[in-house]
């Protein structure tokens, strides 16, 4: 039975190449082979598949993987297989000499990974034939599919919890999520396990993005700009529409950017062409929806840019995560305009959705605006919607670049009076409505015309007040409850201010009505995008161009060869031995033997 510390650092350096796991991924795998259940909602990047993947390969029995999308599917097996692991897909894609290859397996009890898509698994046949294999664990992938509360709701995840049940009584069971708030927590927990799991809740901090957000002004010509501070980089351009998708890619592409564009509106075998060539070329920059993005494993994405606002703040977080997930630095960037406000608003009223629905995403919104809006620095105030408190980070364009602020104490006395006249039981439209001196059916309702802050802020327009209540949220002063009808409260640094104990600055090109500003200066995204010294380019760029050929020979994406971590590394260390080379970050046995005398040759001829 492997259990020990030493045995699982030896598969991870012998299996994976890592001579370390990363941080909060030995104790997930510590429970998983403790036998334990376990939910687990950890940041794009930190590795969640090894927390099922290194188990897998080391105890007895089948792991089964469910996973959305059989771009993912295809990108794991063909990384496992590199890396010398018997792994395997049944999905609708495959090629009939490749499904016939992985049931030769499975019935020989030969594969140790095996990954399917929810639909597949909600099949009779899929079942009975699961039920007669040796499967001892199943790995639930994106499990934040499964909750009405999360972004990316498919109903087909309701089946696994009974599937889990038919397939194997009380088999363990692992979900796996990189954004979950309580609400889609509990309907995780509710929907995928017969009993409470173990809960691992790791930090949502990606210290190596850079968070920028910048008001719209000529959006295209920003993109553009944008783009081309990240020369022969590969990154996503998100749209909020399919024609504005086509639309940037031509003009990426007549200004010689290798860009494509990727939405459910082309045809399929365009779709597939455009996300392998992703996936196999460096330096492609793909425009899409929210369409792109879910599945797509390629660790050295170094910028995502969205062209319009996007959903709300775990969409956001989804979305920027799959930049960076090498550990390397990477850049983000988003533009953001009144109409995109409006534009959203209106998706959420004239959804389908319940009413009950509607509200929690109209306060997600709410949260997303207090990050646009944000006086301070932005890791602070995206962590601490996650619930998690942060030093001001120096990685977001507010502590690099800085931003005009007044001393806003006043304006914020005035808007947690509000707040407390009224119980701290109203949302902000009411208290915007009482600061104004609006006579709304609910102000006469609740017969707030007669409290002393009715009117006190007519000085100021509608939208400058929800900027100062979106700000006032954003550092904490106030907090929102999304499951109580948004009520706002005072927390306890929000009454230092209110008593006047303490100040607090806020933006004044927001909250004067002022058009917000572009960046001081044009940044050239160097530093969040170098992933080697100057003096090492040259090996690093001959070391890519290996990589594409034999990614290309083989028909596999470039980082199933290596990733750009692994030949960073190589371009600083030089190894000239293949002990030395084996020591690398990524290269396992496998790779040491399929890939070590090619690459070791460019490198002995870089030295010499």
């Amino acid at each position: 039975m492997f259990d020990s510390r030493a045995n699982a650092s030896a598969l991870l350096h012998s299996v994976f190449g890592f001579n370390a796991f990363r941080p909060g991924q030995e104790e997930i795998v510590d429970a998983v082979l403790a036998g334990e259940n376990v939910l687990a909602v950890m940041p794009t990047g930190s590795g969640k598949s090894l927390c099922y993947q290194l188990p897998a390969i080391a105890r007895p029995g089948l792991t089964l993987v469910v996973s959305p999308l059989i771009a993912l599917m295809r990108d794991q097996v063909r990384a496992l297989t590199a890396a010398g692991v018997a792994a395997g897909s049944l999905n609708s894609s495959n090629e009939p000499a490749e499904n016939s290859r992985v049931m030769g397996l499975l019935r020989r009890r030969e594969l140790r990974l095996l990954y399917v898509a929810p639909e597949r698994l909600a099949r009779p046949d899929t079942v009975e034939m699961l039920a007669e294999s040796d499967v001892a664990m199943m790995a639930i992938d994106e499990a934040h599919c499964v909750s009405q509360w999360g972004h990316d709701f498919r109903p087909e995840y309701l089946t696994l919890g009974n599937v889990a049940r038919q397939i194997g009584g009380r088999l363990q069971t692992l979900a796996f999520t990189a954004t979950a708030d309580a609400p889609t927590r509990n309907d995780i927990v509710d929907k995928l396990f017969a009993t409470p799991p173990r809960v691992f809740v790791r930090s949502f901090d990606r210290p190596n993005l850079r968070l920028a957000f910048k008001a719209k002004e000529r959006s295209s010509r920003q993109v553009l700009s944008y783009v081309r501070s990240h020369e022969a980089e590969s990154g996503i351009v998100y749209c909020a529409s399919r024609r504005k998708v086509e639309e940037l890619a031509e003009t990426l592409k007549a200004a010689g950017i290798d860009a494509l564009p990727y939405h459910a509106g082309l045809d399929k075998a365009v779709r597939d062409a455009n996300q392998d060539a992703f996936q196999q070329r460096d330096g492609v920059v793909m425009t899409a929806t929210v369409a792109f993005g879910m599945g797509i494993d390629k660790p050295d994405v170094r910028f995502v840019c969205h062209a319009d606002l996007p959903a709300n703040v775990e969409a956001y977080y989804q979305e920027i995560g799959r930049a960076g997930r090498d550990g390397l630095a990477a850049d983000t960037l988003t533009l953001y305009s009144l109409g995109d406000m409006q534009l959203r608003r209106l998706q959420i009223e004239q959804s389908e959705s319940p009413d009950e629905r509607k509200r929690i995403e109209r306060q997600r919104l709410g949260a997303l605006l207090s990050l646009a809006e944000a006086p301070r620095c932005r890791r602070q105030t995206l962590l601490a919607y996650f619930g998690e408190a942060s030093q001001p980070c120096g990685n977001c364009d507010l502590c690099q670049e800085g931003v005009e602020r007044f001393d806003g104490t006043i304006d914020a006395q005035k808007a947690m009076s509000a707040i407390v006249r009224t119980g701290e039981r109203f949302g902000m439209e009411h208290l915007v409505a009482l600061l104004l001196g609006e006579r709304t059916e609910n102000i006469l309702k609740f017969n707030h015309d007669r409290l002393p802050t009715f009117g006190v802020g007519n000085g100021r327009k509608a939208g400058e007040w929800r900027s100062i209540f979106r700000q006032l949220s954003a550092t904490g002063l106030i907090a929102q409850d999304l499951m109580e009808h948004g009520r706002w409260w005072v927390t306890d640094e929000g009454w230092q201010v209110l008593k006047g104990k303490a100040t607090i600055e806020l933006r004044k090109d927001l909250a004067t009505g002022a058009a917000a500003k572009g960046s001081k200066r044009d940044r050239k995204a160097a530093a969040a995008s170098t992933v080697v010294g100057e003096s090492d380019a040259i090996l690093f760029d001959a070391l890519k161009s290996l990589r594409t050929r034999l990614a290309q020979e083989e028909k596999v994406p470039a980082y199933v060869v290596f990733s750009d971590r692994t030949l960073a590394e190589l371009a600083t260390h030089r190894p000239t031995s293949a002990r030395a080379f084996r020591e690398i970050h990524g290269i396992g046995d496998a790779k040491l033997e399929r890939y070590g005398a090619a690459f070791l040759e460019v490198v002995k001829q870089h030295v010499r």
